[in-house]
This record gives structure tokens, C-alpha cells and sequence, in this order.
């Protein structure tokens, strides 16, 4: 028989398992109807769902319908179970999204509906008990399509007839359109013959395209038949591999403790015996119907299962031809401290606890070793009270949980190299990363571009292996990392002394150091919410959002209800329920879900409140371990590039690219005239450097020189004429410095957060710091600022202290005024522009100016001025002023030689 597996998802209270109790009854796999009420629900089997009249764990059953085996998957509906539900996703065909009727699309629906977009699983829509007052199928049916997706037709006017779907009379014309607008070549078939076939109904679903909507009430039977003959004519088996292939959803254990690892096989047969993870091998395959199974000797493709005998599997992992899962959207985020008993042992309580997070991957059991805690992450009260539970019921602990705190995490925002090296006594590893900002929410992303000629293949697996296997921490707080791309560079082991240990250790120490090295950011979990409150209370709720540093989208009105859509910071948000139906009198409905990380909005308080000292955390160390003359040495992470055996790779080739680069640029500056006369800058010529050569050779190819005679000759004769005259020559000994000056406000961060507040204010503070700069340099400094916009404007030239200030005239820009300027003085003086503008810089390298860009001139003030320091300290107290410390050594020995007496004065004689 074909095999399909079809999975059951709600909001919570949507009526979800009573359905499935109506497909099963309905298809005959369960001779009586069990409720929720009475806990004997044939899917709720374990004793604390049929308690607390919910779902907490997914469970299978399997039945027949037609030739089609189908494996019905019910899933949580719970919020708190999200993350159980979501790893059941990855393994369905179909899913049956079920909407209660009475309340319409809740917030944790669009969750689930976007979830299924994510993993591409066609759907068919259950909208659950119509019997109730109030319902309004028309209603029902514009919001599916307004909230959901277009493509959301009614099918409870069809009926299967003859392996056609044709439509009752009153509603063939119109329900025909729906369909047909769902898909342009459907759309055009349609309008040539006024048909519509079964099969295009099932591409479309497969597709996405189309959305099936059925309504009915499972409790009373009502629409089910209609639903089932609908839903099993629109489903269809995938076609598997012949290559064997499954994917791990689940970890459990039976009531004997027997570790089960669920899975469903995607292609291929899985048999008893049959190796799966190293030498792990399967000694029992049950086909669970409930809380019963079947145990068979092998399970064919899309078979859903559990084995026996796999100790280390895990969620999300595939085996054979599968590749292993996405990572997760919802996850928790809040994390909670476990407090055990007095007296209990604590190391033997985390062992039980992470045989726990087996089956519970996000809870994320972490070993606080400094504070001896254990802490875990939950999604909320709901799933604390079940692992209470748990806990008490396996393992006879009374533990409670704490107060729940955010959960953070880190990341970074700019390219950065981290060198790790482990070198003590016979051991050797060199491991270089390159770490990047990721999109958003993509997590953690691995991969190399090392030569397996510099090191071997086996090695490079080991790196990204130890890179996979733990959750690091950042340096900020100590929070997880995540969304960035780590490359393996390069690396180095030793013939003899290199063991595994040693890339582990070199590994770990290449990503904090470049985590140190690198600039990081906070985030912190954002909710989606949806309010829908009186009118009368919008402007309350939109101010509490502003204050709680949300955002939202322009408010939208539904009779005498206003809806406010938007997203704000989890820690803000949480308790926010409380207060929307006390201000509405309860008429008030927020609506929250897990949206995504983004940037802390108080980044530096939670850093601040976090106390956490990267240095001090020993398990995670941020420097390297060197060896020399027989004995290791540690190494500080922002001395390790100074210690490392291999060349940075990524210096390399970004030295080589901006070679490449200015060699390009003043290639089509020169149009034709000889490199050397353009980029020799103060004198110099294209042969001082063979390197920068041999660049231009590979990228342009061999350098033709003109002969004197040719054309174009006289500019360079000229040009030589020219440098041969003494009084030409270029002036070393006076000095301009050309300062871009908005282009440096916006990239000094402290300008440019006084910027947003006054733009004049930070000129000022600019120019106050360029006055003690050129004090100590003794340079002319020339700063310039675009005025360009400014109509009317006809420039303005000022002295500010000991610097010049220029307002660019109308029309014209800072770059051009520089440019100008520069092209004037460029051969003459020794003139030196500061600026990051990537395009300014080529253009002014081209006129013999040296460059400094906006870091490297922020470096040399903030050295300057801890020369000024040091020579004011040495000179005499702070404060004080010498009347003859900045005169010339002369001056000052004659002075000295009066003072002694040794010389008489003018005035004496």
C-alpha cells in the first residue's frame, strides 16, 4: 500500500484531538467515539494529558483508507509545546489545520501558518464547531482569506462523483472560479473548457496553491464524512527514494526505560540489524497505534516508527541519503534556575535531567559551574508544571524552578579572523576562522575553503565537527551565539604530535578570540502581537507600546474594535495581558507568539547587569597555548596574531584585493598613460614595486611603455621636466591634512549619535577635537563640510582656533572640493586626506596623496592625546604651564646658562 502521514495542528482549545477521535471513528480504527471530558481520548496516552485535557506530547495512529495506508500525526497545541509540535512537522505529507470556529484565527494560528509555509506542507483547513451560536461561515471565510492566504476555498459544496469533482448545481459557476483564479494554468483551462479535474485539485493542493476549507463540529459528528471522503480524494503518497533515508523527529522511552528514537523512513527499506549511527544498530522497529504497537522485521518508505537500540540519536538528525533539519523557529525564551531538595546530588540530578533533554531538546539543561546551578529553558508556566512532574514521577525529585529570566543571545556585525593555537608539550593544532554576520534567524552556518594540501581532510571534518557539537557563548553576557557563517581558513597540525584533542582546544580558541577581537551585538527575543480592543482604548494601547519599545502597524478598525498588529521586546511584553483586559473591562484580546531575535534595545544595561568577565570563564578561554623551549605558555587573545606559525589568510587576500583594486582604478584614470606616472605618487614610479607589478601583469597583462615620440609623450616629458627643477620639488616640510567632515561624524559612533540629536553640536565637538590634533601635529589642517544643498549658496573659507573650516559652495561637494584641492597641491606639498569614502580614496590616491581613513585617524588623535598626557606628566604637574617648555633646545640652554650666572644679560652689561 501507499503510505501518506497526515498531521493534526490548532490553537489550543480548537478542538484538535476530538477531530482526530472523528477521522479515526469515521475510518473505522477505533470502534467507539472518546472525549477530552471523560479522558479516554484514544491518542492522549499518557496519564497528564488525559488530566489535564491537553496534548503535550505527539503521538501516531495508523488506518487505511482506499489503497493508502495514512499515518494521522497529533500534534500540541499549546504554546508551550511548540517546540514538540514543530519537530513533528518536518516529517509530514499533509496537515490539517484546524480553526475553531467560534473564535476564528487566534495568534498562535498564524504561527502555525507560518510554520507550514516554512517547511512547504500543503494543507487542508477544519474550521471546528459551527454548531456554536454566533458562528458565521461567511465571515469565517473572508478572514481565512484575508489573514491566511487567497488561496483558501470552501469545499463543502463538492462532492466526489465518478472520479470527478463536480459541484452541487447552485454552486458549480462560482465555487469553479475560486478554484480557477488559485492558478494561472488552471485559469486558462478553465476558460477554454468550463472544467476543472480532479487531478489539477490535487496539484494545486500539493502545490500550494490551493488551501481546502471544510467546516463541521467534530464533537457532534457533523461534516466529518463530508471531510474525510474530500480529504483522502485531495491527499496523495509522495514518491520515496530507493535509497534508504529517514529523518529522527523524537526521542522517548517506554515504560521499561527502553530509549526510543522515532522516525519516519523517506526512502528505502530500514530492517532490523541494520546499522544506522556508527555501530549502533536497530534491534526493534514498533509501529506505535496509540499507546499500542506492532512490531514488524522492516519498515518501508514513509513508514513513521520507533526503534530500538540507537543510544546516540537525536531530534532533527538524518540518517542515510536525509539531510538533518532546519533549526527550530519557536524555542524558549525564558530561562529558569532548577532548585532541588536540600541535600540532593546535585551531578547525579544532571545526569537525569539531560537524559530528560534528550526528549526535550530545547529545554537546554546548562551547568552553571561557577554558582553550582542548573538552568534550563522553558517556553512557560504550562510546560514548568509538566516537567515538574516529570521530574517527580521518573526520578522522585520535588525540584522547582525560579524566577524565569530572558534568554539572550549574541552575534557579531562585522567579518573578523580568530586564531587558535594549542601547542603545549608533544600536542599541536593551528585552526584559523572566519566569522560573519548571518540573516537573521538563520542561525549557526559551518563550512570550509582550506586547502586539503595545507591541512587534511580528516582534520578539517574534526574542526567542523567540534564547531557543531556544543553551544558557544559570546563575550557579552555569556549567551549563546547565533545567525553567523564560520569558515574553516586555514590550519596546521603535526605529523606526530597532533591528536584530536588538540583541534578541539584550537578550535574553541579561534572562535572567542575572534568573538574578542570582533564587534559583537546583543539580541533579544521579539514577540508578534495582535490587539483587538474598544476603539475607545487605541490610543492607550498604542502609547503603552511606544513605552514598552514596540512597534506597530497603522491600526485598522472592525466595527467598534480596533486591531493593532506590531512587535516588541519579549521582556516587555510578557506580563502585558494583564493590564489590556483590565483598562478594556475585559473586552480586550492580545494575542502573543514568538516572532524572532533582534538587537537589544538595552543592550548595555543587560551587559552591565550580566557582570560576565570572558577572561575569567577558564571552560571557554579566549587566548591561545604556545610552546618554546620545551614548556607551554598561555598567550592573551590580542596577542595571539603576533605568536601564530601561519600567515592570516584573510590579511592576505584582502591586501591582495585592495592591490588589485587601485591598480584597476588608476588604470582607467590614466587612460592609457604609463601606471608608474599615476601611482608613483610622491616620486615614486610602477618599478619601485615588483610585487604591486607582477599584480598588474596577472590582471591586466604585460605593461606597454610608449616611446618618447609617441603620442602623449609630452605630458610625461613634461612631467620630468618638471621633477628635474629644484624649486618644483615636492615640499616635504609643509604639511595639509584634508579631513572629510561629515563623512568622519557619521563614522565615529560617538559623532554620530550626537548627530542625531544635534548636527551642529557634533561639527563643533569635531572641530574642538582637529584644534588639540593639529596643536600637537603642527600640520594645516583644512576641514570640510558639505554645503551643497544649501541653495544660494556661494561657500565659505573661516579659521576655527588653529584649523580651516570650509562650507563647500552650492552644487558643490566636500569629495569635489578635496579632489580639487588636492589634484592642486597633490605634487607639490606632502598632503594627506582622511576619509572611509571608498570612491574619494581612489580618486585622491591618483593625485599623490597618502590616505588615513576614518578608524586610522580616530587611532592617531587617541594616541596623540596620550602623548600630550604623558609629556604634560613629565613636564610637571596637570594644571601647570611652563612659560618656556615649548622653546627650541637653543633657547633653552641659553636660558639655563643666565639662570646659572654663567652669562650676563644685555641689559647687565
Amino acid at each position: 500500500m501507499k503510505k501518506t502521514v497526515v498531521g493534526l495542528l490548532a490553537h489550543v482549545d480548537a478542538g484538535k484531538t476530538t477531530l482526530s477521535e472523528a477521522i479515526l471513528y469515521g475510518a473505522g480504527a477505533i470502534r467507539r467515539l472518546g472525549r477530552v471530558d471523560d479522558r479516554d481520548a484514544f491518542l492522549d496516552t499518557f496519564e497528564l494529558e488525559r488530566a489535564r485535557g491537553i496534548t503535550i506530547f505527539s503521538k501516531q495512529a495508523v488506518f487505511s483508507m482506499s489503497d493508502t495506508e495514512v499515518t494521522l500525526m497529533d500534534t500540541p497545541g499549546h504554546v508551550d509545546f511548540s517546540a514538540e509540535m514543530e519537530r513533528t512537522l518536518q516529517i509530514l505529507d499533509y496537515a490539517v489545520l484546524v480553526i475553531n470556529g467560534a473564535d476564528g484565527i487566534q495568534g498562535h494560528t498564524e504561527t502555525l501558518w507560518r510554520l507550514l509555509k516554512r517547511y512547504q506542507i500543503p494543507a487542508v483547513l477544519f474550521v471546528n464547531k459551527m454548531d456554536q451560536a454566533g458562528t458565521d461561515k461567511e465571515r469565517l471565510m473572508a478572514e481565512l482569506k484575508d489573514r491566511l492566504d487567497e488561496g483558501c476555498v470552501d469545499f463543502g459544496g463538492w462532492q466526489a462523483d465518478g472520479g470527478e469533482w463536480n459541484p452541487g448545481t447552485d454552486e458549480r459557476e462560482s465555487f469553479a472560479e475560486n478554484l480557477a483564479v488559485c492558478d494561472e494554468a488552471v485559469l486558462e483551462t478553465y476558460l477554454e473548457t468550463g472544467e476543472i479535474g480532479r487531478e489539477e485539485i490535487i496539484r494545486m493542493t500539493a502545490g500550494r496553491k490551493l488551501f481546502p476549507v471544510f467546516f463541521g463540529s467534530a464533537l457532534k459528528m457533523k461534516g466529518i464524512e463530508s471531510f474525510l471522503r474530500g480529504l483522502f480524494e485531495i491527499v496523495r503518497a509522495p514518491k520515496g527514494s530507493s535509497s534508504f533515508g529517514a529523518k529522527i523527529y523524537k526521542i522517548s522511552r517506554d515504560s521499561q526505560g527502553n530509549r526510543l528514537t522515532h522516525l519516519k523512513v523517506t526512502g528505502g527499506v530500514l530492517r532490523v540489524k541494520d546499522a544506522l549511527i556508527g555501530e549502533e544498530k536497530v534491534n526493534q522497529i514498533r509501529i506505535y497505534s496509540g499507546s499500542k504497537y506492532e512490531t514488524v522485521q522492516e519498515a518501508q518508505t514513509g513508514t513513521v516508527c520507533a526503534v530500538t537500540g540507537l543510544l546516540s540519536s537525536a531530534p532533527g538528525q538524518g540518517l542515510g541519503a536525509e539531510a538533518a533539519s532546519e533549526l527550530p523557529v519557536l524555542e524558549p525564551v525564558l530561562t529558569y534556575r532548577i532548585l532541588l531538595p536540600e541535600g540532593t546530588d546535585v551531578h547525579k540530578s544532571l545526569r537525569d535531567l539531560r537524559q530528560l533533554e534528550e526528549e526535550e531538546p530545547e529545554l537546554h539543561i546548562l551547568w552553571e559551574e561557577a554558582t553550582g546551578e542548573i538552568k534550563a529553558q522553558v517556553m512557560g508556566e504550562v510546560q514548568i508544571e509538566i516537567l515538574k512532574t516529570l521530574i517527580r514521577e521518573r526520578y522522585g525529585l520535588e525540584a522547582e524552578f525560579g524566577t524565569g529570566n530572558i534568554v539572550y543571545k549574541e552575534t557579531i556585525l562585522e567579518p573578523i579572523e580568530g586564531v587558535g593555537h594549542f601547542e603545549p608539550l608533544r600536542h599541536y593544532a593551528e585552526v584559523h576562522l572566519l566569522l560573519e554576520p548571518g540573516e537573521p534567524g538563520s542561525g549557526l552556518q559551518f563550512d570550509t575553503v582550506c586547502s586539503e594540501d595545507v591541512l587534511d581532510r580528516n582534520w578539517q571534518r574534526l574542526v567542523l565537527t567540534h564547531l557543531e557539537e556544543k553551544r558557544h557563548r559570546g563575550v557579552l553576557t555569556g549567551a549563546e551565539i547565533t545567525d553567523m557563517r564560520i569558515t574553516l581558513l586555514t590550519g596546521r597540525a603535526h605529523i606526530k604530535h597532533t591528536e584530536g584533542g588538540d583541534f578541539r582546544q584550537a578550535t574553541y580558541r579561534a572562535l572567542r578570540q575572534g568573538l574578542r577581537a570582533g564587534k559583537c551585538r546583543l539580541l533579544e527575543p521579539y514577540y508578534g502581537f495582535r490587539m483587538e480592543i474598544p476603539a475607545e482604548n487605541l490610543g492607550r494601547a498604542m502609547a503603552d507600546i511606544e513605552r514598552k519599545n514596540g512597534v506597530f502597524d497603522p491600526p485598522e478598525t472592525e466595527g467598534d474594535m480596533a486591531v493593532l498588529t506590531g512587535k516588541g521586546p519579549v521582556v516587555n511584553l510578557r506580563d502585558y495581558q494583564r493590564e489590556v483586559t483590565a483598562y478594556t473591562k475585559g473586552r480586550g484580546r492580545l494575542s502573543l507568539w514568538y516572532r524572532d531575535y533582534e538587537p537589544c534595545h538595552n543592550e548595555e544595561e543587560i551587559i552591565g547587569q550580566a557582570g560576565y568577565d570572558p577572561e575569567a570563564d577558564l571552560e571557554n578561554p579566549t587566548g591561545s597555548v604556545f610552546c618554546s623551549h620545551g614548556a607551554g605558555f598561555v598567550v592573551p587573545w590580542d596577542q595571539v596574531e603576533d605568536y601564530m606559525h601561519l600567515e592570516s589568510p584573510l590579511k592576505k587576500k584582502q591586501a591582495e584585493n585592495e592591490a588589485e583594486r587601485k591598480v584597476s582604478a588608476a588604470d582607467v584614470r590614466s587612460n592609457g598613460s604609463e601606471p608608474g606616472r599615476v601611482l608613483g605618487g610622491a616620486g615614486g614610479s610602477w618599478t619601485d614595486d615588483k610585487e604591486l607589478e607582477a599584480i598588474f601583469e596577472r590582471t591586466f597583462g604585460p605593461v606597454r611603455r610608449k616611446n618618447p615620440g609617441q603620442e602623449g609623450a609630452r605630458s610625461r616629458v613634461f612631467a620630468s621636466e618638471k621633477k628635474r627643477k629644484p624649486e618644483e620639488k615636492k615640499e616635504e616640510e609643509t604639511e595639509y591634512l584634508l579631513v572629510d567632515g561629515y563623512n568622519i561624524i557619521f563614522a565615529w559612533e560617538e559623532l554620530r549619535e550626537l548627530s542625531k540629536t544635534t548636527i551642529e553640536g557634533a561639527r563643533h565637538r569635531l572641530m574642538d577635537i582637529l584644534c588639540n590634533y593639529q596643536g600637537y601635529k603642527k600640520c594645516t589642517l583644512i576641514l570640510v563640510f558639505d554645503a551643497y544643498k544649501v541653495s544660494g549658496n556661494t561657500g565659505e573659507a573661516l579659521d576655527y582656533n588653529n584649523i580651516h573650516v570650509v562650507y563647500t559652495k552650492e552644487a558643490e561637494t566636500a569629495d569635489q572640493y578635496i579632489e580639487k584641492l588636492a589634484h592642486r597641491i597633490g605634487r607639490k606639498y606632502s598632503v594627506t586626506v582622511a576619509t572611509s569614502d571608498g570612491l574619494e580614496q581612489l580618486i585622491i590616491y591618483g593625485q599623490g596623496c597618502r590616505l588615513m581613513s576614518a578608524k586610522d585617524l580616530r587611532e592617531d588623535i587617541e594616541w596623540t592625546e596620550q602623548l600630550i598626557c604623558e609629556e604634560k606628566k613629565r613636564l610637571g604637574a596637570p594644571g601647570k604651564h611652563y612659560l618656556f617648555q615649548g622653546a627650541d633646545k637653543e633657547l633653552n640652554d641659553y636660558l639655563e646658562e643666565i639662570r646659572l650666572g654663567r652669562k650676563e644679560t644685555k641689559t647687565q652689561e
